[in-house]
């Protein structure tokens, strides 16, 4: 299990971080059979798992089940689970509860989006206990008032802005950052400047790790080919085609067959 400072120490020493997102628990069971450091349970579940447009219908109910679900499959690795839209902006006796929730469910960490109005409920959870990712560039639970799934902080002021958040974050407690869809330039010049390790997803190749979603790195979806992400299996190809061939054996008399029967 790889703890915040396990974490922090690779990345002093040059060792790049990996962290997947998935949901369940046979997917999470794979995960934690190979060299992978983290697994997010992200509020992306919404997304890839519900079929939503946008993580925003990701509740704490829908959180806390993915989490319990994947603690299943990886009881020993590192889980960190997305504080769903607008859990931790309702005072911090409801944001404890939420974090609370899903400690329980099986995360040892929360990952929150944003650093506006979001200091005070981070140092607070870090004071009681609980490590907290940050996460800046394209959050999408801000997909509405950002105008959409696009590439953040281009503009000199909103680059300037991004770095005084991501010191802030680190000020506030936060163990690792993820930049998402940012200029490579700039995830580097945060990265250099952060004590703590950054993690980039559509944020080129100087942050200290990388994040993909389970589903996006096996090419489950043949029709979603975002810029950042590498296929590294034609998932969907190769299950569709099992599928297939189970339906043609059982329309075809050939399955089950004798082996594969009682007596």
């Amino acid at each position: 299990m790889n703890t915040p400072a396990d974490i922090l120490t690779a990345a002093a020493a040059g060792r790049a971080i990996t962290m997947v997102t998935c949901y369940d628990t046979w997917s999470a069971r794979i995960i934690a059979a190979t060299g992978i450091d983290l697994i997010l349970v992200g509020d992306s579940a919404a997304m890839v798992m519900h079929g939503h447009d946008t993580t925003i219908p990701a509740d704490l109910d829908m959180m806390c089940l993915h989490t319990r679900a994947v603690r299943r499959g990886a009881p020993e690795s590192r889980i960190i689970a997305d504080m769903p839209f607008l859990a931790h902006r309702k005072g911090l006796a409801e944001t404890m509860t939420a974090v609370e929730r899903l400690i329980r469910a099986g995360a040892q960490a929360v990952k929150i989006e944003g650093a506006d109005g979001n200091l005070e409920a981070i140092r607070h959870i870090v004071d009681s206990g609980v490590e907290v990712m940050g996460h800046l560039g394209l959050t999408p639970q801000s997909v509405h008032k950002l105008g959409g799934f696009k590439v953040q902080a281009r503009g000199e002021g909103a680059a300037a802005k991004l770095r005084r958040d991501a010191v802030a974050l680190q000020e506030a407690g936060c163990f690792a950052l993820v930049l998402e869809c940012v200029p490579s330039a700039l995830a580097a010049e945060v990265t250099e400047e952060l004590e703590i390790p950054t993690i980039g997803i559509g944020a080129g190749p100087h942050t200290s790790g990388q994040v993909l979603v389970l589903q996006d790195l096996l090419g489950m979806d043949p029709g979603f080919h975002p810029r950042f992400v590498r296929t590294y299996l034609d998932g969907f190809t190769l299950i569709r085609d099992a599928l297939d061939a189970y339906d043609r054996d059982v329309k075809a008399g050939a399955f089950p067959n004798h082996e594969e029967s009682f007596s």
